[in-house]
């Protein structure tokens, strides 16, 4: 082989920039990958810029375009699925949280909305969860009392709710949605693993009519709290539990079974709801050791903006409580929004997300909500329907 053959061409070494040059454009390749003004800059006409970028901050006006019957019909069918869900679980949740159990309710209706105008995930149902819920109830409740303060106690949650949006609102327009990639699948996994272990040993304290329970979330302290009052234990109230476990859980395993019948097990929960409430209306003067929630105020939601604490001391701790609910409930709802559209092979964008997130839980504070992101149960719910 000749010499000639091993030469290169010559490439000049490209010059030298400034450092605030250099440190710019690479913050731009990191935050602005997927530059959303690019296509507005390069339009000329101001009505298309407007429309473009309208387009970018709500999604509805993008998709609502294509809409039609078949969708409607589809979304109603799935709107009555989810409600079957979401209903018993705001209640359930809310009482989680050491909140009125309307607000579960409350919850459920102000930030799905929000969320449909400026989400990008096609499937996501948001709501309350119970992460969230048992977060703001053990980290409120260290220093306000849910039962002796619990005027103050709802405001923090408001307070709370509206810094976790602040602060989920500012992530997306700092443009850190690449910041959710980062979470693994194992650790995903784990973090709704442990969650569900959570839940399960705090709804020991209904299930068994206790009125007194630990703030606490770790094992040892809910199981010490349990064995402690064991002789306060209402065997009610753990006979009709365990009977309408039961009744899910069978629900659940008839529509693994069988695919297509993925809407017994999503209606199951409403239906144990309304033959439990008949159950303890006719028969409550026979059976004294089952709690209830008592009667829910009729109304749509009520305005709180006016209910917000910032002032000394507790802004400290709603914006504390906040941030760590705030961040968690985020990497929750993208987790649940990403694995959706993994499934059904299409791309949401995570900045978007972020942003409508935030939104979503700014409003809600200001309507009588506490914090909500997109819902792991009704994933799975879904993805019965979808096989």
């Amino acid at each position: 082989m000749c010499k000639r053959a091993l030469q290169y061409p010559q490439v000049e070494t490209p010059p030298p920039q400034p450092f605030l040059q250099s440190l710019k454009n690479t913050l731009n390749e990191i935050l602005f990958a997927d530059d959303p003004f690019r296509k507005i800059r390069n339009e000329s006409k101001m009505s298309k810029k407007i429309e473009l970028g309208l387009r970018h901050v709500f999604p509805i006006l993008e998709w609502a375009r294509g809409y039609n019957l078949d969708y409607l019909k589809s979304d109603v069918i799935s709107g009555i699925t989810i409600a079957s869900l979401a209903i018993p679980q705001g209640i359930s949740y809310a009482q989680l949280a050491n909140l009125p159990p309307i607000l579960g309710l409350y919850s459920s209706f102000v930030p799905p909305m929000v969320y449909a105008i400026m989400g990008s995930s096609r499937d996501l149902a948001v709501g309350t969860v119970a992460v969230a819920s048992l977060l703001t109830a053990a980290m409120l409740g260290k220093e306000v009392s849910a039962v002796e303060n619990p005027k103050l106690y709802l405001h923090l949650a408001f307070t709370a709710t509206f810094f976790a949006g602040l602060m989920q609102t500012c992530l997306g327009l700092l443009r850190l949605g690449f910041l959710v990639e980062i979470l693994s699948h194992a650790a995903i996994i784990g973090f709704m693993a442990g969650a569900a272990t959570v839940v399960c040993l705090q709804q020991l304290k209904g299930l068994l009519g206790l009125s007194h329970f630990t703030h606490s979330t770790d094992v040892v302290s809910v199981l010490r709290s349990i064995f402690s009052q064991s002789h306060m234990w209402r065997w009610e109230s753990g006979l009709l539990g365990c009977c309408f476990l039961f009744f899910l859980l069978t629900t659940k395993y008839i529509s693994k079974k069988r695919p297509k019948l993925f809407w017994i097990s999503a209606m199951a929960p409403l239906v144990s709801v309304i033959f439990g409430s008949l159950f303890v209306y006719f028969l409550h003067t026979q059976f004294h050791g089952i709690q209830i929630i008592g009667e829910l105020k009729k109304g749509i939601n009520p305005p709180s903006i006016t209910h917000l604490v910032f002032t000394s001391p507790y802004v400290t701790l709603a914006l504390k409580t906040g941030i760590i609910t705030g961040i968690l409930a985020l990497a929750e709802g993208i987790a649940v929004g990403r694995s959706f559209a993994m499934y059904k092979n299409y791309n949401i964008d995570g900045n978007k997300e972020m942003i409508a997130f935030g939104m979503m839980n700014i409003f809600g504070s200001f309507s009588s909500c506490y914090l909500t992101t997109g819902n792991i149960q009704v994933f799975n719910f879904s993805l019965l329907g979808y096989n």
